[in-house]
């Protein structure tokens, strides 16, 4: 079967079961079956794909058309135009968070600073991050030692290996260490709207990275009273947050010595990320 055929086929199939990006998704596993780029496939559609390789694509498409994410299948995500590895004990990364990335790389470009990331996952926030300040170094740590292992294989991929450590802690284990900057994704879903999460983030991606508790806000509230502890005066607090959460994350922030400095909107112009200073 010719390659066409072959994305048009699967597309049908992927669309039959509610899959948006059907056609996108079918090329990108084509694409990942033949360890070719989609832009060399797409200009090649009339090659011929030999039964092994179909069946490896068969297998792929079966997989997506059960929700499971495309970044979990082909095992990647872009980040901050960065290819990250990715697997299930890790969140997939997100545009939004890109938003946040961007607006830190304006206060802190050419400066040298200590940068702290609280569930690092993937790493893509510190490694995005210490890939452009170039005198910066950082701390990543994590609960999950699979994810931890993920991390630091792309922090070596993209270089900055020798200006991080990763850690196997949780946040409210740190003593005796003062940062510039803490950045952090917390889980901030409800423990309600969990229920009714989209099946492809419900059933694949990991829970304990999701859900935030009854109000969303359990681990958001011990990140900032910890970080009260372990920001050196007028260091920084990044936080993404979830839709809808601003004005109770905010007073938190301001209850705990934190002043509000910017409120990152997303594309749907939702306030997805706040930097907070800390002023004592």
């Amino acid at each position: 079967m010719i390659a066409s055929k072959l994305i048009n086929f699967a597309s049908n199939k992927l669309k039959q079961n509610k899959i948006l990006s059907h056609k996108l998704d079918s090329e990108l596993l084509l694409s990942k079956v033949l360890k070719k780029k989609r832009e060399e496939l797409l200009t090649n559609l009339s090659q011929k794909i030999n039964k092994k390789k179909i069946l490896s694509f068969n297998k792929l498409i079966l997989r997506r058309s059960l929700k499971e994410p495309l970044a979990y299948i082909i095992k990647e995500k872009e980040f901050w135009s960065k290819m990250f590895e990715v697997d299930k004990n890790t969140l997939i990364p997100r545009p939004e968070t890109e938003l946040m990335v961007e607006q830190i790389l304006k206060i802190y470009k050419n400066k040298k600073i200590f940068i702290l990331d609280i569930g690092t996952g993937t790493g893509c926030i510190l490694i995005s991050l210490l890939s452009e300040l170039k005198s910066s170094y950082g701390l990543g740590i994590d609960i999950s030692k699979k994810a931890l292992y993920l991390a630091k294989k792309n922090a070596i991929k993209h270089l900055v290996n020798n200006k991080i450590s990763f850690l196997k802690r949780s946040f409210k284990d740190l003593y005796n260490c003062k940062f510039d900057l803490i950045v952090s994704n917390p889980p901030y879903i409800t423990s309600n709207e969990m229920r009714s999460l989209d099946d492809d983030i419900k059933k694949y991606e990991p829970k304990i990275a999701l859900d935030g508790g009854n109000d969303g806000l359990d681990v958001i509230k011990k990140v900032i009273y910890k970080a009260k502890y372990i920001l050196k005066f007028d260091g920084r607090l990044a936080l993404e947050i979830g839709n809808e959460q601003f004005k109770k994350v905010s007073k938190l922030l301001l209850k705990n010595n934190f002043k509000i400095e910017l409120n990152i909107k997303d594309y749907k112009d939702n306030t997805r990320s706040i930097i907070s200073r800390l002023i004592r």
